[in-house]
């Protein structure tokens, strides 16, 4: 046979095993795949979720949780165990109002219960493995610094609140400036102002106000611009605004007698020398110190009721009189703080009314509280104040900024704003 002919019958047959052995392989992956691959795994079905029952309630002001609990119908022995794994951490007879959830299951077990004292004080009863426990619950809040500002028409507290907010603002602000300026006296209709603060929300609900970062006052030509700095507050020149002595012991409605050497007197009759500032105040407005010293004398002054009498350095002796009651712990020889409150606004011994009668001494001599000048506090540290340039050209730049400004901080919780 020639040599071609049997090349060309070899190929044939090579070619045609190739076909067969290519075949059986196809038919082998797709027998292997529709028939020997197990069987898809099909995920169960998810566990319906627990039926649960909500009783949702809240205490009265004058009532209590107890009360409250037994009047939404919730079993006697749900109630007396809430109460009891409460008692440590609540003191029910300070309560005033609250809300609550009592969540049990379709058996009538609690599952879960919750008491919102406040926004940002809320407790729980749970069941846990080792059985019920009672515990604090951290609650998120949101921060922001904001800018705020207005112009005074009448007082500082109209004008906080014509802007959208609260009286406390306004007595934190007026704080920040305690020894610089006296808002009762020292404020002008068209005085301006604006403040760098914290804002606290819970979601859209605010809570209450954090640090003031910055505040600016301008009266006139006059612009105070004061910044916050290590947990002080100091001018644009770095000098602080802390000083020996307040501008004024107490938050007070109006100066109701001035300073005078020939006064009519308003029970007595005649012309007597008032060598003190009465402020006038609601009965029991706290009374500050307005600076370190020591108890002289505490009791009773005659005419000036129930009186306490400070010494200080330097020569300086402060007396507050008709007061209603003496702060914690005031007693003679007692060393006190700034701003400590020593007494409350009252009407004891010769008095028309609710005031304190506030007077100051040098060396035995009577001083004008409203004209004597104290001294400043100590300025910023050589070391601190490049950094305190830094800070005080952001602030700056914020407060002269047309723009709205609100800026979100970190987070923090109820626990953290404690200790704010």
């Amino acid at each position: 046979m020639p040599t071609g002919q049997f090349e060309g019958r070899h190929n044939k047959k090579k070619k045609r095993r190739w076909l067969i052995f290519t075949g059986i392989v196809i038919i082998s992956l797709f027998f292997s795949l529709f028939f020997l691959s197990p069987e898809p795994t099909v995920a169960p079905p998810p566990e319906p979720e627990p039926q649960l029952r909500v009783v949702e309630g809240s205490v009265k002001k004058r009532g209590t949780l107890y009360q409250s609990l037994v009047e939404k119908k919730i079993p006697g022995q749900w109630v007396d165990l809430i109460i009891s794994k409460l008692s440590p951490h609540i003191d029910f007879k300070r309560i005033k109002g609250g809300v609550y959830r009592f969540i049990t299951d379709m058996e009538g077990n609690l599952r879960n219960f919750v008491f919102e004292k406040s926004p940002t004080e809320v407790y729980s009863v749970r069941r846990e493995s080792q059985g019920y426990v009672a515990l604090k619950e951290e609650v998120p809040l949101q921060r922001y610094l904001v800018r705020v500002g207005g112009e005074i028409r009448s007082s500082l507290f109209e004008a906080v609140n014509e802007i959208g907010e609260e009286d406390q603002l306004a007595i934190s602000f007026a704080d920040v400036f305690a020894w610089e300026i006296d808002f009762y006296k020292d404020v002008r209709e068209g005085d301006r102002f604006k403040m760098v603060v914290e804002k606290i929300y819970k979601g859209d609900q605010f809570i209450r106000y954090g640090t003031i970062h910055a505040v600016e006052y301008a009266s006139g030509k006059r612009v105070i611009r004061v910044l916050r700095y290590q947990d002080d507050y100091y001018d644009e020149k770095g000098n602080s605004l802390k000083k020996a002595f307040l501008k004024v012991p107490l938050q007070f409605t109006r100066i109701s007698s001035q300073f005078s050497r020939a006064r009519k007197h308003p029970i007595l009759g005649g012309l007597r020398p008032h060598y003190g500032i009465d402020y006038a105040a609601p009965m029991g407005t706290p009374i500050w110190a307005v600076a370190d010293g020591t108890v002289v004398t505490v009791g009773w002054g005659g005419g000036f009721g129930k009186q306490v009498i400070l010494q200080h350095k330097n020569g300086y002796r402060t007396y507050y009189g008709h007061l209603s009651g003496y702060g914690s712990g005031i007693k003679k020889g007692q060393r006190v703080t700034q701003k400590q409150v020593i007494g409350y606004v009252g009407s004891t011994g010769i008095s028309t009314g609710p005031h304190l009668d506030y007077r100051i001494t040098k060396d035995g001599r009577f001083r004008n509280p409203l004209k004597e000048v104290f001294p400043n506090g100590y300025p910023i540290k050589e070391g601190d104040l490049e950094d305190f340039r830094k800070k005080k050209e952001e602030i700056v730049t914020i407060m002269t900024d047309l723009a709205l400004y609100r800026q979100r901080l970190e987070n923090i919780t109820s626990e953290a704003l404690e200790k704010y």
